[in-house]
């Protein structure tokens, strides 16, 4: 047993998150009984109104924080020590920034950016000088996770707006998503402070095996100096995946670690008729940090989607790796 100290951090705003207004259906997650309708009979252990907020904050709590359960209580049990996990901006409005004092005497970061594009959560200067700091020490290791951006119309003339999201929606194929919606901001701010910008576009159907399982991801092995994904056959079968797009100064800063295959059999993409694959695991070079610094999607730390069997090499990797602690501290 080790002695890593892991912190999940969920980059959400509570009260912004579950105040959204529910009859605007773009840009929100789904409140607890749009996903029981959706998806019965799925969540009907959920359906009592009397126990279980019907609302979004229902979501967060019984869906979509349960997804990662599995994850926190297999980091905890490999290293000993209970794994903290901390909203952004909790029910009764308390901001808790990513800071020094949270990140004090955490080895290992997972930030879960899936912050609605809408609720503006942002990374301010002192959050990123204190990731920075947290990775000046060789022995640390942060995950920063956007999640998808489906349906996004910015560069378009409104012409054609809604053949476009109509195009990504049967893409992905999942009735429970909107035309729009988008989440990451967090992430993209705190990569973009960081010297390394990249952005979550779009929402990918990701390739399955002929048994229903995920397809193999293409790793480029010789750049996996950490062994992150050593046995690691496959991510998930999250149907709406981003391509995660390195800009400027991150194209010479990161490198792509793994990919993942997109779906041929789903409808076409207006990515997936130039890629067979998307970007799906990034990693920082040597020379940009002393410590690493990842980039994936939100759901490789969650149990939702398939594939946990490798997710859990994936995570064991992480919290298992080997010490890489500066002589120098005296560790």
């Amino acid at each position: 047993m080790n002695q890593r100290r892991v912190l999940v951090y969920y980059a959400w705003s509570r009260p912004a998150e579950s105040a959204a207004p529910l009859h605007v259906i773009d840009d929100r997650f789904p409140a607890l009984f749009e996903s029981r309708r959706t998806s019965f009979p799925q969540f009907h252990e959920f359906a009592d109104p009397q126990r279980f907020d019907q609302g979004i904050a229902g979501f967060l709590d019984h869906i979509m924080k349960r997804n990662f359960a599995a994850f926190v209580e297999l980091a905890s049990g490999l290293t000993g020590h209970a794994v903290r996990e901390i909203e952004r901006v909790a029910d009764d409005g308390t901001l808790t920034p990513l800071g020094p004092e949270v990140l004090d005497g955490v080895d290992t970061l997972i930030v879960i950016s899936f912050d609605s594009f809408v609720t503006d959560q942002r990374a301010g200067s002192g959050e990123i000088e204190a990731v920075e700091a947290f990775l000046g020490d060789p022995d640390h290791l942060a995950f920063v996770c956007p999640h998808h951006d489906i349906g996004e119309l910015e560069s378009l003339p409104e012409s054609s707006h809604l053949q476009r999201q109509i195009e990504e929606y049967r893409h992905h194929g999942d009735r429970t998503i909107p035309s729009r919606q988008g989440f990451g901001a967090f992430a993209r701010s705190l990569l973009a402070g960081l010297g390394v910008p990249v952005e979550n576009r779009y929402g990918l159907r990701p390739a399955v095996d002929a048994d229903g399982s995920p397809a193999a991801i293409e790793i480029d092995a010789p750049l996996d100096r950490l062994g992150v994904l050593a046995n690691v056959r496959t991510f998930n079968l999250h149907p709406h995946l981003p391509q995660l797009e390195r800009l400027g100064d991150a194209i010479g800063k990161l490198d792509v670690l793994a990919r993942q295959r997109i779906d041929t059999g789903a409808p076409p993409h207006l990515f997936s008729r130039e890629h067979t694959t998307f970007d799906a695991l990034l990693q920082s070079r040597p020379e940009a940090f002393n410590g690493s610094l990842f980039v994936s999607d939100t759901t490789l730390w969650s149990s939702m989607a398939g594939g946990v069997d490798s997710l859990r090499q994936l995570w064991t990797n992480v919290v298992q790796r080997p010490s890489r602690a500066d002589p120098q501290r005296g560790s």
